[in-house]
């Protein structure tokens, strides 16, 4: 009888056990990796899904860092559960498609394929675009009365040869990057009104007046820091690049509460509230645990 209830016992130590290492089956424990790329956007957009889901009984494993490809890889490996990415990057990078600007079409195509293709849900379509921009410091813009690329391209043509143009090497040889502005808008720089940098020294030669107008990305701290503007884009040439959950198909019937669970933050985050958030991590120094709690419990994403 003794042996008995001593191997009783031991079952029952054995289940225990297993229960708290593996899970249960009544959804008790739910273990989730979050991915994010290598800078400080995705850190931020990590940290705040990693926080809430948190706050909401999820075991969270975070895997930052990492290049797109590498990201993209883990994803479909499923060694990474959930992750912030860009539709952009899911049609011309994953898809091998052609760029599409409207954000809503653009969302509606990469889900549609990735599911059919890999198995990848994307969820959640945020107004975070982290697309190219054109930007010029403000007080010249104001200056020269532009205010969209149309302004530009006509002020361009009334003016030859007057303004210089910034770029990294890719912009600015891409069909999609100044290129591809030019034929859009009808307007040209000439080579000799461009110059060709290193992605971010751009910025500083416009903060040093050598270069009046420069390519950059919509979300991009620094142009917060140097008060630059965005400059329209009534023809909606650049692409959308706008932020939404990629997950895998695991994750996406496991676990529907993630996407009700984050809801209210995505609906939230725009191009301006992300490029702020980026601002107080890059600029200001801060931690980006410190600004996505903080950014959180101010606005009401966390009880």
């Amino acid at each position: 009888m003794k042996k008995r209830i001593i191997s009783l016992i031991t079952v029952l130590l054995i289940a225990a056990t297993l229960t708290a290492c593996g899970g249960s089956d009544d959804g008790e424990s739910k273990e989730i990796t979050f991915g994010a790329k290598n800078f400080t956007e995705q850190f931020l957009l990590a940290q705040m899904g990693t926080i809430i889901l948190e706050e909401n009984g999820f075991n969270v494993e975070e895997r930052s860092n990492l290049g797109s490809t590498a990201l993209r890889q883990a994803l479909e490996n499923e060694q990474v559960d959930i992750t912030f990415d860009y539709t952009g990057t899911g049609l011309v990078t994953y898809m091998g498609e052609e760029p599409i600007a409207d954000k809503q079409e653009a969302y509606e195509t990469v889900n549609e394929l990735d599911q059919e293709r890999n198995g990848i849900y994307w969820t959640n379509l945020m107004e975070v675009n982290n697309t190219y921009t054109i930007a010029m410091k403000e007080d010249r813009a104001e200056e020269l009365g532009i205010v969209s690329i149309a302004d530009l391209a006509d002020y361009v043509n009334e003016n030859p040869g007057e303004l210089r143009f910034g770029t990294d090497a890719e912009f600015g040889n891409r069909d999609d990057g100044l290129p591809g502005v030019e034929e859009t808008y009808g307007f040209e720089f000439g080579s000799d009104n461009i110059s060709e940098m290193s992605y971010g020294l751009q910025y500083d030669a416009l903060e040093n007046d050598e270069v009046d107008v420069a390519m950059g990305f919509e979300t991009d701290s620094r142009i917060r820091e140097l008060n630059l503007v965005n400059l329209e884009d009534p023809e909606e040439f650049f692409p959308s690049y706008n932020a939404a959950l990629s997950m895998t198909e695991n994750t996406y019937e496991n676990y529907p509460e993630i996407r009700e669970l984050l809801q209210p933050l995505t609906d939230e985050l725009d191009s301006e509230i992300m490029r702020e958030l980026n601002y107080q991590v890059d600029i200001e120094e801060r931690s980006v645990n410190d600004v996505a709690r903080e950014y959180l419990e101010e606005n009401g994403f966390l009880e």
